[in-house]
């Protein structure tokens, strides 16, 4: 059997989630970012408490030095302005330590100054007003150059050597400054600008247009910042504050190309000028009328937790699916005799709390779009089968639970897929088949004639497919076909930005990512990037102790979010824009390691990590500064966990959707990838993320567990029913999609490596064709970006062939894409050679070992880097190639049937 291995190695994995995994329903939102105060507060570590004093006595200084009393509230407006001025015209003094009293000044300006007032209220009046003067008079500006001169200082040559090592919180005082002040009004104009506030209209649109135009040195603002990112990573500037970096990376990302609402109305946008319709499903409005589920337990779980004394036989855990049946009869029966047994909330006390949930669970009361527009409107207008109050009629007595057959999301159906459907029909009823026909029914009977027509009433075009088919004509018909004039949106701008150094941008993020992901293990060689976040003198007390331990976790939390956030607006924004900017952007991320290491992420008691809260309310900003300050020592040494009434911590379920969002974007239709997730044992993984009771995680959750069910064999299918019943009735319909079974003609695997090089053809095409020249620097910066990416890539195509992978089979091997031979190669390879080449890449127990991102570009696909290598032909060879061609290819039979 072709998947054999794969599916011996999920013998362990035959039931749904374990028991006791009903916690509350998260009541998160997401959204593009947290509240304003909380995302001010993640800027600062709890480290830097002291340099607030910093700035107020270089305020004070200044003040003295112009002859001002020390209080800006009681300067003027035309005072105010005159003393920004005066700061601006500083920044440029030679003077670093005059220099630095200027830029504390102005971030004690940026901050609010708190010294003067008695309420985070006032504080946030206070910095909202003293950024309008700031940007007006050029700040943003002059630190942008003060940044540019702190970079080049950073990676000098005799700097690097001195710093290379035990890089503190001190080493990064003068950038930080700079960075703060930098975010602080990033982050002001951004909250501003998304409350429609009217004094800051103009404002915000003239700061939109300077982010997203070059500097003065050329180089866009998030490209710098990029930049500053792979020096950090690289070890030539160790003493970057990395959290500080992404952070401000993120809001200017977000800022300059858009939220979730700009993408919305991009994408329709789009849509109408090819001829397509607007869409109608938003994601995020959908899945708040979806109701979180607990996962099922098995049956052993549910016995042991009435009988815990006893033990059972392994037998009896399949009875349970045999009786399935009856056991939805029961619970509707049960929920008939109350009138609030659909309330949403789970009861954990009950025999069933800790078992499978009611049916109804599954749906919530949802208009389907296509139905709305039939016109057939009144009878699915009564119909509620969660006992909610309607928006449209007064909450009253509502009759027994009715569960209805609706499902959360209209079906879609490919035109590939049409075209399957009659390919099949034809040969099978008439016994031949029209190539390139979509719509000639001759000759098949009516049932035919009825499937056509339903699936065409829910065909559904991508933006994506027609900007495939333009650039297929363009490939076609170079000269006769018209290309669009390229528009330079903001995503255009950042992405030919970028493009030169791309690879080396995603490895990096990468890096910073699984630095800070909890999984990963500490080791010498590693990168710091707790370099903010470490004071120069350890902790002495148990209380500096633990306010350090949790500024650690609090830092590497913070530093997860950004990057998850960068990385999904950069693909979300790319693939809008042009859909092979999103698969260029796509296939590096993948040959960075970025699947193993979202899984490896994820490979943890999600629901603890989505429960910690790693803060102390009493240090953020501006609390820390603002009032009458508590001895924080003993007993008033409070956790945000006890002081918060959320049971979640935001970030932390922020960045767990935005990395299965990630996962998700980067595998949706690709079969190769999918593979990955198998091979990589992602489903216990995936099941155990089911735990946390979030509608929208566990959708995309979901998702991933319905793209690779086909591969996971007959027996995880028949001992998770309640997963498929769950992916059933919370994913998307794709008519003639046969996900739940092995059935599919695309899951050969032989195909694999075919549909990755025919892609990355596509995309290299598309690059050359529109730049040229960034495209060349792109593929030279690969080659030689290291010197070690293609001596890797042979290395692991020598360990394929070591690892008894057969030479006589070699060219299925090659095809595997570095998968594994258990996966695709049939009966002559085995568990063993599987977790042999696992380990060859730098995988080990089927998950990614912390060096596996220093390794190369494309480390994990042990031929890729062969697409970017230029090979040097020897003289030797040059002189006699008409005898090798002569020889290896004339005279040579390849037996293509065997082949």
């Amino acid at each position: 059997m072709m998947l054999s291995s794969i599916n011996n190695s999920f013998e362990q994995d035959t039931h749904d989630v374990d028991a006791n995994c009903d916690g509350p329903d998260l009541d998160f939102l997401y959204a593009d970012v947290d509240s304003y105060q909380n995302e001010i507060a993640e800027l600062y570590s709890y480290t830097e408490f002291s340099e607030f004093q910093m700035n107020v006595k270089a305020f004070e200084d200044q003040m003295e030095l112009y002859d001002l009393p020390p209080n800006w509230q009681k300067q003027d407006a035309a005072s105010q302005r005159s003393i920004v001025m005066k700061l601006v015209d500083q920044l440029e003094v030679s003077d670093r330590a005059f220099r630095m009293q200027a830029a504390r000044c102005i971030l004690y300006l940026a901050q609010g100054c708190w010294a003067e007032v008695q309420s985070d209220e006032e504080q946030h009046q206070n910095t909202r007003d003293n950024v309008i003067v700031l940007y007006q008079l050029g700040v943003f500006s002059s630190f942008i150059d003060l940044l540019n001169m702190e970079i080049e200082t950073a990676c000098s040559p005799d700097i690097v050597a001195v710093k290379i090592t035990n890089v503190t919180l001190v080493d990064s005082t003068d950038i930080r400054v700079i960075l703060s002040v930098l975010y602080i009004i990033t982050e002001t104009i951004r909250d501003e600008r998304e409350k429609g506030s009217e004094d800051y209209k103009q404002l915000a649109e003239s700061f939109v247009q300077e982010i997203n135009s070059p500097l003065s040195d050329g180089e866009l603002l998030a490209v710098k910042l990029l930049g500053m990112i792979t020096r950090f990573c690289s070890g030539a500037a160790p003493q970057f504050p990395m959290k500080k970096v992404v952070l401000l990376l993120w809001k200017v990302s977000l800022l300059g190309l858009g939220g979730m609402d700009v993408l919305k109305n991009l994408k329709n946008e789009y849509r109408s000028k090819v001829g397509l319709d607007p869409i109608t499903e938003d994601t995020l409005e959908v899945t708040k009328c979806m109701r979180a589920s607990s996962p099922p337990a098995t049956a052993t779980d549910i016995l042991e937790n009435q009988y815990p004394k006893r033990n059972f036989k392994r037998s009896l855990m399949k009875q349970r699916f045999l009786d399935e049946p009856e056991q939805i009869d029961m619970d509707q029966m049960g929920n008939e005799g109350g009138p609030n047994a659909n309330n949403g909330n789970t009861s954990t006390g009950s025999n069933t709390g800790n078992g499978e949930d009611e049916l109804s669970q599954y749906y919530r009361p949802f208009d389907d779009p296509s139905a709305s527009t039939s016109g057939n409107n009144s009878n699915t207008a009564t119909a509620n089968p969660n006992n909610q109050p309607s928006l449209t009629q007064p909450a009253a007595a509502v009759p027994a639970v009715q569960i209805t057959a609706r499902l959360p999301w209209t079906p879609k159906v490919r035109q590939k897929d049409i075209d399957q459907f009659l390919d099949i029909s034809r040969n099978k009823f008439i016994g031949y088949s029209l190539i390139g026909d979509h719509e000639s029914l001759a000759g098949l009977p009516q049932p035919i004639h009825e499937g056509f027509k339903t699936l065409q009433r829910h065909m559904y075009v991508s933006l994506a497919d027609m900007q495939i088919k333009k650039e297929e004509d363009i490939a076609r018909n170079p000269i006769s076909t018209h290309e669009d004039e390229i528009k330079l949106t903001p995503a255009e701008i950042l992405y030919q930005a970028i493009l030169p150094n791309l690879p080396q941008y995603m490895i990096a993020l990468l890096k910073v990512l699984l630095a800070a992901s909890p999984t990963s293990k500490s080791k010498t060689e590693s990168i710091n990037i707790m370099a903010d976040v470490l004071p120069k003198k350890m902790p002495l007390t148990a209380t500096q102790s633990t306010k350090l331990t949790v500024d650690m976790g609090r830092h590497k939390e913070i530093i997860v979010k950004a990057v998850s956030a960068i990385i999904l607006l950069y693909l979300k924004h790319f693939k809008i824009n042009h859909v092979y900017q999103f698969e260029f952007m796509s296939q590096h991320l993948v040959f960075a390691n970025c699947i193993p290491l979202v899984l490896k992420f994820f490979n943890q008691t999600i629901t603890e990590y989505v429960n910690t809260k790693n803060s102390i309310p009493l240090l953020d900003f501006p609390s820390c500064v603002i009032g009458e300050q508590p001895d924080l020592s003993g007993d008033s040494f409070v956790y945000g966990g006890e002081m918060s009434d959320k049971p979640y911590s935001w970030r932390n379920v922020f960045s767990c959707i935005n990395l299965l969002r990630i996962l998700n974007k980067l595998i949706k239709w690709k079969h190769s990838r999918v593979m990955m997730l198998v091979v990589f044992k992602s489903a216990p993984i995936l099941k155990k993320t089911l735990k946390v009771r979030h509608a929208m995680m566990q959708l995309y959750v979901l998702k991933l567990l319905k793209m690779q069910t086909k591969y996971l064999g007959r027996q995880w299918r028949k001992s998770n029913m309640k997963t498929l019943s769950a992916i059933y009735s919370k994913v998307r319909h794709r008519l003639n999609d046969d996900w739940a079974y092995g059935n599919d003609l695309e899951s050969r695997p032989w195909d694999f490596q075919a549909e990755e090089c025919t892609l990355r053809a596509c995309v290299d095409r598309f690059n050359l064709r529109r730049y040229p020249e960034a495209t060349q620097k792109c593929g030279a910066g690969g080659a030689g970006n290291n010197g070690t990416a293609a001596q890797n890539a042979e290395n692991a195509q020598q360990s394929n062939m070591h690892a008894g992978n057969g030479s006589a089979n070699s060219g299925g091997d090659r095809d595997t894409n570095g998968y594994g031979n258990g996966s695709s190669g049939g009966a002559t390879a085995g568990s063993g050679q599987q977790q042999q080449q696992l380990h060859d890449y730098g995988v080990e127990g089927g998950f990614p070992s912390d060096e596996i991102l220093t390794h190369s570009d494309f480390a994990f696909f042990g031929h890729s880097g062969w697409w970017d290598r230029k090979v040097e032909l020897t003289d030797y060879f040059k002189a006699n190639y008409a005898v090798w061609l002569e020889e290896e290819v004339y005279n040579s039979q390849t037996d293509w049937d065997a082949l």
